[in-house]
């Protein structure tokens, strides 16, 4: 019994040792005070540049980087419904990406559009993955399709789109290659 007597105390111990360390500190971040942060906390000041010219000082811009493409607009929600087959939810957008899914009650379907890297990097995957890549004539200066994708390089910037369906693939080819054309004129 001595034992298990012993071990309580031994945490307790091992706790208000731990406590001071754990709190010192949470306690200086945004407890009110009004001291400031200590001086190895402090970000270092910025140098000006050796010629002296101002660091706002915009670069030129350049020709290479085309224009922002937002997702959601190269794909109208209703658009998305013809490719899928059926209904689906409001578009969800992220950073270069759009997704419409269909609701939990109904049948599987989504539609996803990516711009940019995204784009650009799902279909190296497909590549790298040996599948079936179809050049698309017409669209822009590369443009492909495989059984669920289309892939668009257009003014510089990739664009895809993914259908997700439970159907035979071959009944996906001609709308997917509508919603290419679509897209590519968007860009």
């Amino acid at each position: 019994m001595r034992h298990v007597r012993r071990h309580p105390r031994r945490a307790a111990l091992l706790l208000a040792g731990l406590l001071p360390l754990l709190a010192g500190p949470v306690a200086g971040c945004g407890s009110g005070q009004d001291d400031p942060p200590p001086a190895a906390v402090e970000a270092p000041a910025e140098e000006a540049p050796a010629d002296d010219a101002p660091a706002t000082e915009e670069a030129p811009p350049t020709s290479a980087a085309p224009a922002a493409v937002d997702p959601c607009a190269l794909v109208t929600k209703d658009e998305a419904e013809k490719l899928a087959g059926t209904r689906l939810q409001d578009a969800v957008p992220a950073p270069e990406a759009c997704t419409y899914t269909a609701p939990p009650t109904g049948p599987t379907g989504q539609v996803e559009v990516f711009v940019g890297d995204g784009a650009k990097k799902f279909l190296d995957i497909e590549r790298d993955l040996g599948h079936e890549l179809r050049p698309l004539a017409g669209l822009g200066e590369e443009a492909y399709a495989t059984h669920e994708a289309v892939f668009i390089l257009r003014s510089g910037r990739w664009a895809s789109v993914r259908l997700v369906r439970l159907n035979d693939p071959a009944e996906n080819r001609k709308p997917l290659e509508q919603i290419a054309r679509a897209v590519a004129g968007r860009m």
